[in-house]
């Protein structure tokens, strides 16, 4: 809700910047923000609706529509975010015309720049919190949080864009050729279609089907092979919804073990999984001579 109030912010204030200084760039970074400004609310709806018990239709509950909302976002960044800024640049490159006041549209993007850092540290904040010793790269690779990628993509193409639009317009400025404006706003919508690629690539394999993070498939293996009554692991199968976790086990039991004893341990091992590790929403072991 903070990004969300900001960037819409942010966004009429470059969009009345843009118009009085007839500035290409400044307009693309306007487009920009209104595109961040929905997607803030197309992600709220996202984890509002991934909250939804399961029901007889969707028994493993409704957790992957924050993925589904995340993959829009993408595209929403992709078209109206990239595609337009691009062609906005083009279109000043035919139709140049000079600017007007271009300080005033320099202040607003310095003020955005203070503004866009505040926001792109806190959601680096909430990473480290998250990825513990990991480094920021080693996250992104097997991190299944779509909501904190895609607010991480957003910022960081937020403050590039902001830096690219300020370096050209202070070129324009300098020179009084409004082309480097033009050139701006398409590097600007290059920067967006990079990003938007990058969320939608990551989020694809969210909404085909991903296993759990390795470190707690890794500890829950762990779990399971201390326990007594288990002689072996033959599989362990994890799909990651949303926030939560399906996990299904298939066990080799200790010989000898009668039939009741068995049914009592492997309940007690998935109260365990699930104190231990409660974000294991359903829990499936199977007893089973053979893999």
């Amino acid at each position: 809700m903070f990004a969300f109030v900001a960037n819409l912010g942010i966004a009429i204030t470059k969009t009345w910047a843009a118009f009085f200084t007839g500035s290409g760039s400044m307009l693309a970074e306007a487009i920009h923000s209104y595109a961040d400004s929905g997607n803030q609310v197309l992600l709220f709806i996202g984890l509002k609706q991934a909250q939804r018990p399961p029901d007889r239709d969707h028994p493993l509950g409704y957790g992957k529509l924050s993925y589904f909302w995340s993959f829009i976002v993408a595209l929403m960044l992709f078209s109206i975010g990239g595609l337009f800024s691009i062609y906005e640049g083009f279109h000043k490159l035919e139709n140049s015309e000079p600017l007007n006041q271009v300080w005033v549209a320099i202040v607003v993007l310095i003020i955005s720049m203070v503004l866009e850092a505040a926001a792109l540290f806190g959601v680096l904040r909430e990473i480290r919190r998250l990825r513990g010793a990991k480094s920021l790269r080693a996250w992104l690779k097997v991190t299944r949080n779509a909501e904190l990628v895609v607010v991480l993509g957003e910022d960081t193409a937020a403050l590039t864009g902001l830096t690219i639009a300020l370096v050209f317009l202070g070129l324009a400025a300098v020179t009084g050729d409004p082309v480097y404006d033009a050139i701006g706003s398409i590097c600007i919508g290059v920067v967006l279609v990079l990003v938007s690629i990058f969320i939608a690539w990551r989020i694809r394999s969210l909404i085909i089907g991903k296993s759990a993070e390795p470190e707690l498939v890794a500890e829950i293996n762990q779990l399971i092979q201390a326990d007594p009554v288990i002689e072996s692991v033959f599989n362990i199968i994890t799909i990651q919804l949303g926030p939560q976790v399906m996990l299904a086990v298939k066990i080799r039991l200790r010989s000898g073990v009668p039939v009741e004893e068995a049914v009592i341990n492997i309940n007690a091992l998935e109260r365990r999984l699930k104190q231990n590790h409660p974000e294991i929403g359903w829990c499936f072991v199977e007893p089973d001579l053979y893999d």
